[in-house]
C-alpha cells in the first residue's frame, strides 16, 4: 500500500486535514500506521475523538511508533481509548 484509499469528498475540513496529515507525517511506518487507520474510521469518529487524534499526531514519530510497538508507554494524556483502537487496528488490509 502506498496511499490513501480514501477520497476526502464528502469530508468536512477538519477530518480532511487530519486524513492528509496522518498520511504524511515523516516516517513511512507511521504514515501506513495512522493513514490506514484514519481510511478506515475518521469518517465515524466523534468530534472528542477527533481532539483526541490531533493531540496524538503531535507526538513525534519515532515516539508514537514505539508506543504503537509496545516497546514504550506513552504518557497518559496520549493514553487514550483511541490510541488503543489505532495500536490495535488490523497490521494487514483484510485482517
Amino acid at each position: 500500500m502506498t496511499g490513501t484509499t480514501r477520497s476526502s469528498g464528502g469530508l468536512d475540513d477538519r477530518r480532511k486535514r487530519l486524513l492528509f496529515r496522518c498520511w504524511h507525517r515523516g516516517t513511512r511506518e507511521m504514515d501506513l500506521i495512522l493513514g490506514r487507520f484514519a481510511d478506515a474510521e475518521i469518517a465515524s469518529l466523534s468530534d472528542d475523538e477527533l481532539s483526541q487524534l490531533e493531540h496524538l499526531i503531535e507526538v513525534p514519530d519515532q515516539d508514537l511508533y514505539a508506543a504503537v510497538s509496545d516497546s514504550v508507554a506513552l504518557p497518559a494524556e496520549y493514553a487514550t481509548g483511541l490510541f488503543d483502537r489505532i495500536r490495535s487496528f488490523p497490521k494487514e488490509s483484510g485482517a
